[in-house]
C-alpha cells in the first residue's frame, strides 16, 4: 500500500512475538493481493486491466466494493471507488508523478470512465462490469479496512489490548498494561491554530486527510492528491485537513476523505447532521481556522 505499519500489543500467555508478526503479515498480504493498485497481480489491478465485460470477483473484494459504493451513495460521491483513471492522470497512481497539469481534454476523457453511479453489478454472479478503461481505486478506505482487519485478527488470537497503525490510520482496543488507554497525538495541518491534541483510542479509530500529505507543484500552484469526482480535479476548497474519530478505521478513513471533498461549509454541516466526530482546519485569507463538530467537541470536553 506504499506505506508502513506498526502494532503494539499486550500478548496473552503462550504465543510469542513471531506468531503475532506472522499473523499480521499474513493479513496484510491478503489485503494487498486483493486491493492494491500498485501490485500488478492484485485482483483490483487485474480488473482494471481487463477488457470490457462482466468479471466475477472474490467474496472479500465484492464485500469491500459494495461498502465503498454504499459510502459513495451516502456522500453523493465524495467517496468514490471508481476514480482510478483520474488518480493516475494526476500523477498519484501507479504510473507515477507528472510534472505538468492535465489538459481539459485529458480530464474529460478520464471522467467518461469514472463515476460510481455508472458502475454495474451482477449480484447473482457476484460480477462487476468493466466498460473498458474504468479503474477502481479503493485507497480511500483500504488502509482503514486493513487496520480493522489486523485489529480483528489480534482480538481473535487473544491479544485484545492493542494499537494498530497503517500509514497514519489508527485503531486502539483495550488498554495498555497498567490500565492506561492508548493515547495518540492527532495529526495537525501545517499552520493549524489548534492546540496539540491527543486522543484516547479505547475501542476507537482515527484517520486524518490532509492536503499536505501527497501533492505536486505545477503551473504555479500546489495540487492535492484528493480528487473531486464531479470535476475530475484535485480539491481546491480551502480544507487543509480533516480528522475523524469513529468506531472503525474504515469509516474514519472514508469520512476524512468525504468531508475534505465536501468543503468548508457542507463538510461541517454533514458531520453535525450525522453526529460524526470531526475536526477541520480551514485556510482563509487571514490565516487558518479550526472548526470542530459537536460530536468532536463533546469528546474533547469529556476527556478534559
Amino acid at each position: 500500500m506504499g506505506t508502513g505499519w506498526a502494532v503494539r500489543l499486550v500478548p496473552p500467555l503462550g504465543p510469542d512475538r513471531a506468531v503475532f508478526q506472522a499473523a499480521i503479515e499474513e493479513e496484510l498480504a491478503a489485503i494487498i493481493a486483493l486491493f492494491s493498485h500498485w501490485e500488478p497481480t492484485s485482483e483490483l489491478a487485474r480488473f482494471n486491466a481487463a477488457p470490457a465485460g462482466f468479471w466475477a470477483v472474490s467474496e472479500p473484494f465484492w464485500d469491500l466494493l459494495n461498502t465503498a459504493l454504499d459510502l459513495a451513495d451516502d456522500t453523493n460521491g465524495s467517496v468514490d471507488p471508481t476514480l482510478g483513471a483520474l488518480v493516475d492522470l494526476w500523477g498519484f497512481g501507479p504510473p507515477g508523478r507528472r510534472a505538468d497539469v492535465p489538459s481539459d481534454d485529458e480530464i474529460a476523457a478520464a471522467l467518461t470512465v469514472s463515476g460510481w453511479g455508472a458502475l454495474r453489478l451482477n449480484r447473482e454472479a457476484r460480477a462487476i462490469q468493466q466498460p473498458g478503461g474504468l479503474k477502481l481505486d479503493l485507497s480511500g478506505i483500504a488502509k482503514g479496512h486493513a487496520v480493522d482487519r489486523v485489529s480483528q485478527r489480534l482480538t481473535a488470537m487473544g491479544a485484545v489490548h492493542h494499537l494498530v497503525e497503517i500509514g497514519g490510520e489508527l485503531r486502539g482496543a483495550g488498554v495498555k498494561p497498567g490500565g492506561h488507554p492508548w493515547w495518540v497525538e492527532l495529526q495537525q495541518a501545517p499552520g493549524s491554530p489548534a492546540p496539540r491534541t491527543a486522543a484516547a483510542l479505547f475501542d476507537m479509530a482515527v484517520a486524518t486527510s490532509g492536503d499536505w500529505v501527497r501533492r505536486f507543484e505545477a503551473a504555479g500552484r500546489t495540487w492535492s492528491h484528493t480528487i473531486e469526482g464531479h470535476t475530475g480535479r484535485p480539491v481546491d476548497n480551502g480544507v487543509a485537513s480533516v480528522t475523524v474519530l469513529a468506531d472503525t478505521a474504515l469509516y474514519a478513513d472514508a469520512m476524512a476523505t468525504a468531508l475534505t471533498v465536501m468543503g468548508r461549509h457542507d463538510g461541517p454541516a454533514y458531520a453535525e447532521a450525522l453526529n460524526i466526530a470531526a475536526a477541520f482546519v480551514i485556510r482563509t485569507e487571514t490565516g487558518s481556522i479550526e472548526i470542530v463538530s459537536p460530536a468532536f467537541a463533546a469528546m474533547a470536553a469529556e476527556g478534559a
